[in-house]
């Protein structure tokens, strides 16, 4: 019988096949915690190109949000004078209407050099008003949009849609999308169909 000792001196041999098994045991082991180690990689990656692509999102409409924002306060500040400017450019409007063109082409001097300076003054408020974002409203024959007009009167027209402008008896003026006074104007409707019997002939008589 052998003892320890005879045991160490003489170790039993591993069979090649055995050897064999434990290595592709091992590298099967290794090849399984590297796979998983890739695929938690590639999911924090994933992961974080995902946050990244958040982050930029929101700090480019954050960025806009706020240009937006002070392109709307420098137009917008100006509205309440605009506004109170309005009031001139009309003023200058009727000025100019009242004067009929027969009358013009008899006034003197004086009175014509008087008009070309009220419609100087008109066109150069107006080219103001432009340059600061205020822009005319003045519809005629475009469709009604009650955002922009108000709609004061209806005129029977078989020629054009129903609600397409046919009178602006008052130019409006917006700012941006804000409007500081609608366009007051007269639309278009369909004429009342005449009273009859569709046309059929009477046979009864």
């Amino acid at each position: 019988m052998m003892n320890a000792d005879e045991n160490t001196k003489n170790p039993v041999p591993i069979e090649p096949s055995q050897a064999a098994n434990e290595n592709d045991a091992r590298e099967s082991t290794e090849s399984a915690a590297y796979v998983d180690e890739r695929i938690i990689l590639e999911a924090q990656v994933a992961e974080l190109k995902d946050k990244y692509l958040r982050a930029h999102a929101e700090m480019e409409n954050t960025r806009r949000r706020a240009e937006k924002d002070v392109a709307d306060a420098r137009s917008y500040s100006i509205a309440g004078f605009a506004r109170e400017m309005l009031a001139v450019a009309d003023n200058l409007g009727r000025a100019l209407a009242a004067v009929d063109p027969a009358h013009r082409e008899a006034a003197d001097n004086t009175l014509k050099t008087l008009l070309e300076g009220v419609e100087l003054t008109n066109r150069e408020l107006a080219k103001t008003l432009e340059k600061h974002g205020v822009r005319l409203l003045n519809p005629m024959d475009q469709k009604f949009d009650p955002n922009f007009h108000q709609a004061m009167f209806e005129i029977p027209d078989e020629t054009v849609p129903p609600g397409t402008v046919k009178q602006v008896v008052q130019p409006g003026y917006a700012i941006g999308d804000r409007v500081l006074r609608p366009a007051m104007v007269g639309i278009a409707k369909a004429a009342p169909k005449a009273a009859g019997n569709g046309g059929e002939v009477d046979k009864t008589a």
